[in-house]
């Protein structure tokens, strides 16, 4: 069986490239200028238009863009949230001063209001070069000064996510650096400017009367936004008109502000910004003024904080120090679960076609006793470590702050097409167009004729590698479980779960009744070969789809396009004599310029699709989830991913009937999907709170109901019972 040993490379390359990949991708990731998140894009940006040299303007910043509808916070947050930090780690002889906070806009949320920043926005920060600032020196000379910076926000829609970022900016130290001047201008002329009197606040009761003068003649007259720079003071949701009131006097300013019921700060100076309505702005002129009050009056006393009692607190702290572990029971039940699911995991069409050529070599070696256990022990040693090593690295990142969870290395197109090369390679390789000898070298050949329990090692390396995209029942909970676990037992979850997997070969190397039900050698055995190369055909151009899920359809089709190429190289070195070489360095260099013109696109990622108005289905979101359960509407969520086979099957079966759909709009459920074909933080987040690690996962939630997490391989009479406790 001259095919076996290509198992050996092709298994080292997937399971290398599989779990190495996205590793690299979270661990390796380098610092820049730039950080985006689902929310936002961060870029540290720099103003030198005379250069870095002492007593000429430079100035930094941090440029926000948010998505639509979400916000960050000013230096007084409001009713809630958090201001953006900015910490700075600069070269020897220079100092940054303080965030120049451009006017924020009062954004109203429910009975609440907060200050902050849609849209786009700048926080300058200004720089002082000291006289005796002297460059580091370095090989290619002192040409740019490293800007370092560790910047954390918190951004809001109707939830609030904490976010923070590293940023490097190599900032030239000579010539001019006026790319960002117009941001900085715009940034810079939002800026309050200060007046010549400080104006005066007086407490009156639950009231702040505050008068500001010396305002300029554009002001006068005009309505003006409020600003305390003191948070917990006023009631910052107040209307004006309504609420609080505001004159003018001449040209002083006055308002009567009412004190927020919450207050817990009682200051003698508060710094207040006062701005022009949106309306009433005009391009180079002020539209800010800011001063620093003296208070004048006695404070009423401040709101009681509530505060839990001596035991209460007694008892949260001993929760949080010592959480409660993991009954024995619960453990072993989850162990059994991992058993249970590797073994189901052999009737899932991922590893079909590796276990199909695993018996054609059983059958080669039917009357050797002795080879069957090696070949046995040597596969089950492969998919044991092999699971031990993906666990092992999904714990690692998880570890490290990355969203992961089971199947996560084929979130990476760059996996995805490594696997699609691999299986073309072994289905060529069943299909006859080449031998492994053919190519390989006399001394390889002969090493692996000498070991070939090496083969069925990394043939239970490739078996974990293709069973990664399916999940088994029991598997989902017992994954779940494992990621709450100390690493060491953890660990043990997955190599149970492998040994599951691995059990009937291993069962079949040391009963010799198994042995004695297959067939004799013959030719059927040259025939079966070439029909295994179909599923591997097939396993190709599903992993063709799913790229073009995740990179869209010119990344399927420049893949497509390169897998023909390797074929032809392939069919190439199967030539002798000097046609052999010709036609391989041709095709060889017509692949590498086909790659250098679309490659990218494989790993280009493609916008996800977004249901249109009136599908059945609708994009998931925790503020969907949320929006709905306000409105008493039962939800069934859909956590799947264009990589996971158990999903497609599901979607396609269960999910697909006429007569269940029909029930779930008698019942008036709203049917969200949850896509995790790429990363997705929030999604791993949700699988984690539900206790699964993985996809898929099918939940139904009502309101005021605890959520009914139903099983993997999802039927309609599950489905049916679930719905019929609404």
């Amino acid at each position: 069986m001259a095919f076996l040993p290509s198992l050996r490379l092709a298994a080292f390359l997937a399971a290398t490239l599989a779990a190495c990949l996205p590793a690299a991708g979270q661990l390796a990731s380098k610092v820049g200028p730039v950080v985006t998140t689902p929310h936002v894009r961060a870029e540290l940006i720099a103003h030198a238009p005379q250069g870095v040299v002492a007593g000429a303007p430079v100035w930094v910043g941090l440029q926000i863009t948010h998505q639509p509808e979400w916000h960050t916070y000013w230096k007084n947050a409001g009713d809630s949230g958090l201001p953006t930090e900015l910490a700075w780690s600069l070269p020897a002889g220079i100092s940054n001063g303080d965030i120049a906070w451009p006017v924020p806009k009062k954004i109203p949320i429910g009975t609440l209001a907060n200050y902050g920043y849609e849209g786009t926005v700048l926080l300058p920060v200004p720089l002082t070069v000291a006289s005796d600032f002297k460059p580091a020196a370095s090989l290619a000379g002192a040409n740019g000064l490293d800007i370092k910076l560790k910047a954390s926000w918190l951004v809001c829609r109707k939830e609030c996510i904490p976010e923070d970022g590293e940023f490097l900016l190599k900032l030239p130290l000579q010539g001019s650096t006026a790319l960002h001047k117009s941001a900085f201008d715009a940034a810079l002329a939002a800026q309050p400017a200060a007046l010549a009197k400080p104006g005066t606040i007086a407490i009156e009761g639950d009231k702040l009367q505050v008068r500001l003068e010396g305002l300029p003649a554009a002001a006068r007259g005009k309505t003006l936004e409020f600003f305390p720079e003191t948070g917990e003071v006023i009631h910052t949701a107040a209307v004006q008109g309504k609420d609080w009131t505001q004159a003018w006097q001449g040209d002083a300013w006055t308002a009567t502000v009412p004190l927020s019921d919450q207050r817990s700060a009682s200051p003698t100076t508060m710094p207040v910004v006062v701005a022009l309505a949106e309306a009433d702005r005009q391009a180079g002129q002020p539209i800010a003024w800011r001063a620093e009050a003296p208070v004048a009056g006695t404070w009423p006393a401040t709101a009681p904080r509530a505060e839990v009692s001596p035991a209460l607190q007694a008892a949260l702290e001993a929760n949080t120090a010592a959480p409660l572990p993991q009954t024995a029971g619960s453990f072993v039940a989850a162990l059994l679960g991992a058993l249970l699911g590797g073994l189901l995991l052999n009737l899932m069409p991922c590893v079909f076609p590796v276990l199909a050529i695993k018996v054609l070599g059983f059958t080669r070696q039917a009357e050797d006793h002795s080879g069957h256990r090696m070949a046995a022990v040597a596969y089950t040693a492969g998919v044991m470590l092999s699971f031990l090593a993906l666990g092992g690295a999904m714990l690692a990142l998880r570890a490290a702050g990355a969203e992961l969870g089971w199947g996560f290395q084929l979130q990476s197109p760059a996996v995805v097409a490594v696997l699609a090369a691999l299986f073309t390679l072994i289905g060529l390789n069943l299909a006859g167009v080449y031998e492994f000898r053919m190519l390989a070298p006399a001394s390889l050949c002969g090493a692996q004729a000498r070991h070939p329990v090496v083969n069925d090692f990394l043939s239970g390396v490739l078996a974990v590698v293709i069973a990664s995209p399916c999940s088994a029942p029991f598997m989902g909970a017992s994954l779940g479980f494992a990621i709450g676990l100390p690493a060491t037992q953890a660990l043990l979850m997955f190599a149970v779960l492998g040994f599951g997997l691995a059990l009937p070969y291993l069962a079949a190397g040391f009963v010799p009744a198994v042995a004695r039900l297959l067939p004799r050698p013959g030719p059927w055995m040259n025939t079966l070969r070439r029909l295994l190369a179909f599923p591997m055909f097939a396993t190709v151009a599903w992993l063709v789809w799913v790229l073009g899920q995740q990179s869209g359809i010119d990344g399927a089709g420049a893949l497509l396009g390169l897998l023909v190429c390797l074929a032809a190289i392939v069919w190439a070195f199967t030539l002798r004599g000097r046609t052999r070489i010709v036609v391989a360095s041709l095709l060889i260099a017509a692949t590498a310029v086909l790659a250098g013109a679309i490659g990218g696109n494989v790993m280009r990622s493609a916008a996800p699709a977004v249901a249109a108005t009136g599908d059945r289905w609708q994009p998931w979101s925790a503020t969907r989830v949320s929006e709905l359960a306000a409105a008493g509407r039962p939800v069934f969520i859909d956590f799947t991913a264009a990589w996971c086979v158990t999903c497609q099957y599901n979607k396609r079966s269960t999910l697909a009937d006429a007569a269940l759909l029909a029930e779930f709009d008698a019942r008036q459920v709203a049917m969200l999907r949850a896509d995790w074909t790429r990363r997705d933080p929030a999604i791993t987040a949700a699988l984690t709170a539900l206790g699964r690690s993985g996809v898929p996962v099918y939940v139904l939630q009502a309101p005021g109901k605890a959520p009914v997490v139903l099983t993997e391989i999802l039927s309609k009479e599950e489905v049916r019972s679930a719905l019929a406790t609404l």
